[in-house]
């Protein structure tokens, strides 16, 4: 007889059995051994049907095509920008998807993009290599001046965005900031009160922090209130 050890949204560690018996099927960060669903990572159970999958706690970003993150320029080569992308493995940033601007043979590139300037890019590609190909040419996507920027896990990185953006757009209303998150745990944020801006990284941190927790948007929401002293609307899907 099938039997489920474990509940949706908590928290198990690697090696720690989830199910037994053959009604229940291993999805990511699980796997089958004989009739034992057994997790592979320190993770966040979710549960659909009969599949019992984990959502990682914990370790690198994967650079994965069509993520938009955050990266900081660390190389100038003779074609374009390497980026430190908050993963294992750098990307290439080619004067053709960096600016619609001509940039002539033997250009000074820091007149662009200098040493440890922060961008916001989009992944194009990933070869089989582990190359990562990127672009600044679409909607949002531009170097960063001012603020400020902070690093956190990436696995944490939709508990803060929110579903649809339902936290992050609540930390921008209630601070006053503008806010972007990178799916590589990059974040930049600038606020016109220092304070508030403080606020806003407080806040980021403390979801990070519990967001294996049921009930996190009503915490957070109460968090804010208190520390804002205003009356903030949510998104009451994302909990």
């Amino acid at each position: 007889m099938s039997k489920l050890l474990t509940k949706d949204k908590e928290v198990v560690v690697p090696g720690e059995h989830l199910a037994e018996g053959m009604d229940y099927l291993p999805g990511a960060g699980t796997y089958r051994e004989g009739e034992k669903i057994i997790s592979s990572v320190l993770g966040l159970t979710r549960i659909e049907g009969r599949a019992i999958k984990l959502i990682p706690l914990s370790g690198k970003y994967l650079p994965k095509r069509g993520d938009m993150i955050i990266g900081r320029v660390f190389e100038i080569a003779f074609s374009g920008w390497r980026i430190d992308t908050e993963s294992a493995y750098q990307a290439m940033l080619n004067m053709r998807e960096a600016t619609s601007d001509f940039i002539p043979k033997g250009a000074n590139l820091t007149k662009y993009f200098d040493f440890g300037d922060y961008i916001v890019c989009k992944i194009t590609n990933v070869t089989s290599q582990n190359l990562i190909d990127i672009t600044m040419k679409g909607p949002g996507l531009r170097k960063l001046k001012g603020g400020r920027v902070i690093k956190v896990n990436c696995h944490k990185v939709p508990r803060i965005i929110g579903k649809k953006g339902s936290m992050v757009s609540m930390i921008k209303k209630a601070t006053d900031c503008k806010i972007i998150v990178g799916q590589n745990g990059v974040i930049w944020l600038q606020g016109e009160d220092p304070k508030m801006e403080l606020l806003a990284v407080k806040t980021i941190k403390k979801i990070e922090k519990e967001a294996h927790i049921n009930g996190l948007t009503d915490r957070i929401k109460k968090y804010l209130e208190k520390e804002t002293g205003k009356k903030i609307e949510t998104d009451r899907g994302e909990q």
